[in-house]
């Protein structure tokens, strides 16, 4: 009887797949170094379509949710058949397949999903699933980043405006990408206060107490921040808490 265990068992051990443990994007299939060379790949024969930060052109966009509804799910097989086989435009499949792969593993980064010990291979595409890409934590706000802020416009001294009780200010990554700020929720109101340094080209009169999404220039003084305004929506018509 023992005789049959051991042989039932080598021959699931032979059977396709059987000796794989499933793995995923966020199990560190891909060194920094190959995603390094991805990088460089991507900025010659991609960036032109998928822009630099992969938010999408011509072509489609290649992180966040454009990859999660395209690949989420799915082998990273189909990802690197897609890259491989379509791009870059007008000459695909003209590059290496260790290049592909490369791009691949950039891809994979700058969806947030860490690197590891071993690169990124051929042979085990098949074997690893595709998850929603991490959105990448924003960059520390800096003395003139480009920011966006949800507060309550108020009216100061000599016609100026301010947007008070607002959130902390966040960097947009990509001025591109912030025609996407309705599709997200806006941040809980806090203690900021920002001075506004162009809200007469705006109808700043009518939103007054209302509560507002601004996206501008951040410039930060020793006793005040002030803000270019390069986006004003109003969220709504009050501003409690």
């Amino acid at each position: 009887m023992i005789a049959n265990v051991l042989s039932v068992i080598a021959m699931i051990m032979t059977l396709p797949g059987a000796d794989m443990q499933e793995r995923t994007v966020a199990d560190g299939v891909y060194t920094d170094a190959q995603a390094g060379r991805g990088a460089v790949a991507y900025d010659v024969a991609c960036s032109g379509c998928h822009r630099p930060d992969l938010s999408g052109g011509t072509g489609p966009a290649l992180k966040e949710q454009r990859f999660a509804r395209n690949y989420a799910g799915k082998d990273l097989k189909t990802l690197y058949t897609k890259i491989a086989t379509t791009m870059p435009r007008g000459t695909p499949a003209s590059l290496a397949d260790d290049v592909y792969l490369d791009i691949v593993a950039h891809v994979l980064k700058e969806n947030g999903f860490k690197a590891g010990a071993n690169e990124l291979t051929a042979d085990g595409l098949e074997a690893i699933r595709v998850l929603p890409g991490q959105p990448k934590p924003p960059p520390p706000v800096g003395e003139y980043s480009y920011v966006e802020v949800v507060g309550c416009l108020t009216p100061g001294e000599r016609g100026a405006w301010l947007l008070t009780n607002a959130s902390e200010p966040v960097v947009v990554v990509s001025p591109a990408s912030a025609s996407d700020a309705n599709d997200k929720p806006d941040p809980p109101l806090g203690t900021q206060t920002f001075h506004l340094l162009d809200a007469m080209a705006y109808p700043a009169a009518a939103h007054r107490g209302h509560k507002m999404y601004l996206r501008g220039l951040l410039i930060k003084l020793p006793d005040e921040q002030r803000l270019t305004i390069s986006a004003f929506e109003m969220r709504s018509p009050g501003c409690g808490r």
